[in-house]
């Protein structure tokens, strides 16, 4: 992990397109395909998401069509805004409704982040054949980390790392569609109604990144 940070802040330092100042931008609406793996190389989950950029919700559900022996079956509903979340059991009719304590997320820049430079994935000088990326980064709140997070110039999110004290996460996102496909994911379903919320353990820390811990 630490060779992988000291690769990725030098190829920041040695590029010629570092800035002091640059304008931060929010995310799109959007709906695609993400994966999750850890810098060891397990996956730890596939699947679909839908965001809602505006109203800060996030549907996260495994994709079973990409099953591993090591993935997670997650079904989650993250209410930024409100700050709860649902861990949802459409299959049981079922639902837990839990407090969040970190609202950081792979689909958008946070408003403290800190711009480190602009790179370029393949061929700068083929046409059709490069991504460009601002790479931003910052410190986890609630807990001992930082992330590092690269996307596009159209403010759309290619992949993030998450590097903490225990463990190190690598989010990427593909087929990547600007709409909410699907307004349904973003609402509560009817079994979720009227659950309490649930007590959070001492020295818990509830988000969407620990949920892949």
């Amino acid at each position: 992990m630490f060779a992988t940070i000291v690769l990725f802040v030098s190829i920041c330092l040695t590029s010629g397109s570092r800035a002091d100042h640059h304008q931060h931008c929010h995310s799109p609406n959007m709906t695609g395909l993400m994966r999750v793996m850890t810098l060891k190389g397990e996956m730890r989950a596939v699947g679909a998401f839908t965001y809602d950029s505006v109203g800060k919700k996030l549907r996260f559900r495994s994709n079973e069509s990409h099953p591993a022996n090591s993935s997670l079956g997650l079904d989650l509903l993250m209410l930024f805004e409100e700050g709860i979340f649902y861990e949802i059991d459409s299959k049981n009719q079922s639902c837990e409704k839990k407090k969040l304590q970190m609202d950081l997320h792979p689909l958008d820049i946070p408003d403290d982040a800190t711009f480190s430079c602009t790179l370029t994935s393949g061929s700068l000088s083929i046409e059709g054949e490069g991504l460009k990326v601002n790479i931003w980064t910052g410190s986890l709140t609630n807990m001992k980390g930082s992330y590092s997070m690269s996307v596009t110039m159209g403010c759309l999110p290619v992949s993030t790392f998450y590097f903490t004290e225990t463990t190190s996460f690598y989010f990427s996102n593909t087929d990547v569609e600007l709409e909410v496909k699907d307004p349904d994911l973003l609402v509560v379903p009817s079994f979720c109604h009227g659950k309490p919320l649930e007590e959070t353990p001492e020295g818990t820390v509830n988000s969407f990144l620990n949920e892949f811990m």
